[in-house]
């Protein structure tokens, strides 16, 4: 453009609005990092993290083969293929020898914390019961809970305070919850049971009777010359009844099975309010000796044979194939067994049982 003056000023050439500035064109043979890269770790040999941890710390390839076991050769590939996954140098040459990168030297601060964090995966934790943080679901009939609990809660808070237990009756949801996740261990009976479950029987109990204390069937100046065992076959029977809307399932309770001589019998769901119930009439209830014997040490009442003979009253522990390895839930699993058979010895529980069907 010509002014008035003769002179010539060159018009500045504008730029559109949003059009980036050109760049000179990269002298680094062509490399661009993608800092937004996802890597698919299917692809990836983690060996080679193990091969990077090696160079950083020797910064010498021989150096650094021997001291992960490969040969020069293969070290060599390693960092070549470590280049390539990283895509950066990681190591160049200069008059001292091999030098880290700036990538490399960030590498050298996140790297151990990620091997360390892998390193922890693949080993196997042990924790001090101790130190054991926990709430453990257990689905048993509530008459063993009176009997289990008083002895298992106290050990506990001794020895494991962190872990909390919850219990829930038994049923169908027992098996499911077992193979889910919702209930860590079932005590109870059962004759079957699916593919990845172990059992071990914890205890083998008689069944007896409850009365009042001064039941007119207990004195025998009462009984009228009939034979006790007439006198109870004809009373008023208390039965355990499970809970509403719930059928036995696989792992059940063989005193809410239980047929006992009477037509009709006073069906309830809890063992305290059936024990109470018995303490304050002329009915009979028909449960474990163990519980039996507990319930009568709080309530009046007396323990006697029943009527007719009954089969033995065989308790199990049952519990899902997730967590026979756990350390924490065996030694759980041996604490229960010795609270329901204290002759055994807290030490003896720890000798689990064997798979049923099949389970490995």
């Amino acid at each position: 453009m010509q002014t008035g003056f003769g002179t010539s000023v060159e018009r500045p050439r504008l730029r559109s609005v949003g059009t980036p500035p050109r760049q000179d064109a990269r002298q680094d043979g062509g490399r661009h990092p993608s800092p937004h890269r996802r890597v698919n770790l299917a692809g990836v040999d983690l060996n080679l993290l193990v091969a990077l941890e090696a160079l950083l710390a020797e910064r010498n390839v021989t150096h650094a083969a021997d001291r992960v076991g490969l040969s020069q050769p293969a070290m060599s590939r390693a960092l070549g293929r470590l280049r390539g996954l990283f895509d950066d140098e990681l190591l160049v040459r200069s008059s001292a020898g091999l030098v880290p990168t700036v990538r490399s030297e960030q590498l050298a601060v996140e790297l151990p914390e990620a091997l360390n964090m892998l390193r922890n995966l693949l080993t196997s934790r042990e924790t001090a019961p101790g130190s054991w943080e926990a709430t453990v679901n257990i689905d048993l009939p509530d008459h063993q809970a009176l009997d289990l609990l008083p002895r298992l809660l106290p050990r506990l808070r001794d020895v494991a305070p962190g872990v909390t237990v919850v219990t829930a009756p038994l049923g169908t949801r027992t098996l499911r919850g077992l193979e889910s996740g919702a209930v860590d261990l079932a005590v109870g009976q059962l004759t079957t049971t699916p593919f990845g479950f172990y059992r071990r029987t914890i205890l083998t109990d008689q069944f007896v009777c409850l009365l009042r204390a001064d039941h007119p069937a207990l004195h025998p100046a009462l009984r009228g010359g009939t034979p006790e065992a007439e006198r109870l076959a004809g009373l008023r029977h208390v039965v355990i009844a499970p809970p509403a809307l719930e059928e036995p399932g696989l792992v059940y309770d063989a005193v809410a099975m239980l047929e006992v001589p009477d037509p009709s019998p006073v069906a309830v769901q809890n063992t305290m309010a059936a024990a109470m119930l018995v303490a304050e009439t002329d009915m009979v209830l028909t449960i474990p000796r163990r519980t039996a014997t507990r319930i009568a040490r709080m309530l009046p009442l007396a323990v006697t044979a029943p009527p007719a003979p009954l089969p033995a009253y065989e308790l199990s522990l049952v519990w899902h194939e997730r967590l026979h390895r756990d350390s924490n839930y065996a030694w759980l699993r041996g604490e229960l067994a010795a609270c329901l058979a204290p002759a055994a010895g807290p030490s003896a529980g720890n000798a689990d049982a064997r798979p049923l069907a099949g389970a490995a």
